[in-house]
């Protein structure tokens, strides 16, 4: 009985990560946990230092904030951080403390003690003054799970609608003048895939859409050679191996994302595409911050666990004032629990 219980408690854990402690991590997190809106069944296991996030919550509870969650009613993978330092400016132990935090909770949920992952901002320069040459923590995640390719995905439910927003992207970290390079047939395919089976977690033939590379997707080639060279006939392969499955693409960029803005806002009955593949950071990551970034979550794909992260930075600027919001991580905290859920 007792090791039955274990694998329940197990079940009904979500480990939190609590990102770089000069941020707003913790902050986000303290006010997510104090909403109404979480699962009952759900229990958070904080992954940091214990006695930094008992200082905060005194520091928010003297600036009046109110919905919190009580660090005594918390339970924790308690990682002591005794650095000296200030909220919003991130270093090389704050850095450290992040990297030590993230790695841990990743071997809490590898060995299956919770059931899926949410992760609060890094700083990536203060990962870096630490040593550690990843590009973000989904980097890190893919080493210490063996995965060599994991995707990055944007997912946001509306309040106002029932719209779903779904965008993938392409390529991830990498600097702009490696775009063309690193896209390839074959990476396509396998985005187009992976895109595809998470959408039909919410619909059996969801419909997809691509953005094109160039402006106005290469304007038939004057604008760029990519699309007509490779992109097209790609997709149309693509589109033979899954005959169900509508394709829209390439779609010129600057309009890729204008259906999904109005059904998102205010229109129950505009016609959205179920899912986008963008086919870099920015292409996809701009649109979706300006319609959803309150809401928006980073879903990280192809790891043996699920893993979520609110869909903002580390708010150094504002780190300490107590006027973070926590929307993003209350779905970030949401939406780990329900691709996580066994049926």
């Amino acid at each position: 009985m007792k090791n039955r219980d274990k694998h329940v408690e197990a079940q009904n854990r979500v480990a939190i990560a609590l990102g770089d402690p000069a941020g707003i991590g913790i902050e986000v997190t303290l006010k997510a946990l104090g909403s109404n809106d979480l699962p009952k069944d759900m229990h958070p296991l904080l992954v940091g230092c214990k006695q930094n996030v008992e200082i905060i919550f005194s520091k928010l509870k003297s600036q009046g904030v109110k919905a919190l969650a009580n660090p005594c009613n918390l339970d924790f993978e308690d990682i002591s951080f005794n650095s000296v330092f200030e909220e919003g400016q991130a270093n090389k132990n704050t850095g450290k403390a992040s990297f030590n935090w993230l790695t841990r909770a990743a071997e809490i949920v590898l060995k299956k003690n919770a059931r899926a992952l949410v992760t609060a901002p890094i700083a990536k320069y203060a990962w870096h003054a630490a040593g550690y040459s990843y590009p973000g923590q989904t980097e890190r995640l893919a080493e210490l799970s063996s995965v060599k390719r994991p995707s990055m995905l944007f997912t946001a439910k509306s309040p106002h609608t029932n719209c779903r927003l779904n965008t993938l992207l392409a390529t991830t970290h990498i600097p702009f003048s490696d775009i063309a390079n690193a896209l390839s047939p074959d990476l396509i395919i396998e985005k187009l895939d992976t895109l595809l089976a998470f959408c039909r977690k919410f619909k059996k033939t969801p419909e997809l859409c691509i953005a094109g590379l160039n402006p106005h997707a290469g304007e038939k080639g004057e604008l760029g050679s990519e699309e007509i060279n490779w992109l097209i006939p790609v997709l149309n392969a693509w589109r033979k191996k899954n005959p169900d499955i509508t394709l829209n693409g390439p779609v010129p960029p600057d309009t890729c994302w204008i259906s999904s803005a109005q059904a998102w806002e205010k229109n129950q009955n505009e016609k959205c595409p179920d899912g986008i593949l963008a086919l870099y950071h920015d292409q996809g990551l701009i649109p979706i911050k300006i319609i959803a970034f309150d809401h928006a979550v980073n879903t990280t794909l192809g790891l043996p666990f699920i893993r979520t992260s609110p869909d903002h930075g580390t708010g150094l600027d504002i780190a300490g004032k107590g006027i973070a919001r926590p929307d993003s991580m209350l779905s970030a905290i949401q939406t780990a629990w329900e691709l996580s859920s066994t049926t």
